[in-house]
C-alpha cells in the first residue's frame, strides 16, 4: 500500500479565522473540497457501505460547522480534529448497528481501479478475497489504523493525536500489521509481482 501526503491548502491562520464570528460560506467550502475525500475514503474503508458512509461523511461536516468555534489550534492541527470527529461518528454508527460489521475495502477499490476487462476483474476479486481474509486477522483498532493511514492519509503523528498514544507506537503497530497482512497473504496464495 502506498502513501501520498497531502497538501491541504488550509493554513493554521485560516482556521483561527473560523472562530472570530460565523463560518462563512467560503471558508466552509475551502474545508469540505479539502477533506471531503479523504473523510469520504476513510469512512467507506470502515463501514463498507457507499450509502451510509455519504451519510456519515454529510454529518461530520455538520459537526464541522456547529462546533467549529471549539477547535483550538493549541491542543491538536485541523486535520486531527477533523478526523476525530470523523472517527467518532464511525463509533456511532457501529454502536446503532449493535452488531459487528466485517469489513472490505470493496468501496474503496471501486473508487481508485478504472473500469477492467472480465479477466482482471476475476483476478483483482481473487486477490481483494485474499486481502480481505488476511485484514479480518487484525484486530478492529489495528483496522482503523490501517484506515486512518491508508484511507485518510494520515501522518503517524496525527494518528497518534487521535487515539493518544506516541507516534512511535503508531509506527510499531503499523509495520506489525503489515508484516501480519504479509504473512496472511502468502498463507493465502497471493504472489507478488517481481
Amino acid at each position: 500500500m502506498e502513501v501520498t501526503q497531502v497538501n491541504t491548502g488550509i493554513s493554521h491562520s485560516d482556521i483561527r479565522g473560523f472562530q472570530k464570528g460565523i463560518m462563512s460560506e467560503e471558508k466552509f467550502t475551502a474545508i469540505f473540497e479539502t477533506y471531503y475525500s479523504r473523510v469520504y475514503k476513510y469512512i467507506c474503508y470502515r463501514i463498507n457501505n457507499h450509502f451510509d458512509a455519504e451519510e456519515i461523511c454529510s454529518h461530520v461536516f455538520e459537526v464541522v460547522i456547529s462546533k467549529y468555534s471549539s477547535y483550538s489550534p493549541e491542543k491538536s492541527n485541523f486535520e486531527v480534529w477533523l478526523f476525530a470527529i470523523a472517527r467518532n461518528a464511525v463509533v456511532d454508527y457501529f454502536r446503532s448497528q449493535k452488531k459487528r460489521v466485517t469489513f472490505s475495502l470493496d468501496s474503496i477499490m471501486d473508487m481508485i481501479l478504472p473500469r477492467s476487462s472480465p479477466e482482471e476483474i476475476v483476478i483483482i476479486d481473487d486477490s481483494n478475497e485474499i486481502l480481505y481474509k488476511a485484514l479480518a486477522k487484525l484486530s478492529d483498532k489495528e483496522r482503523n489504523i490501517i484506515g486512518m493511514k491508508y484511507a485518510a492519509g494520515l501522518k503517524n503523528a496525527e494518528i497518534a493525536d487521535l487515539l493518544g498514544v506516541s507516534g512511535s507506537n503508531i509506527g510499531v503497530v503499523l509495520f506489525r500489521c503489515i508484516k501480519k497482512l504479509q504473512l496472511e497473504l502468502e498463507k493465502g496464495g497471493f504472489q507478488y509481482e517481481k
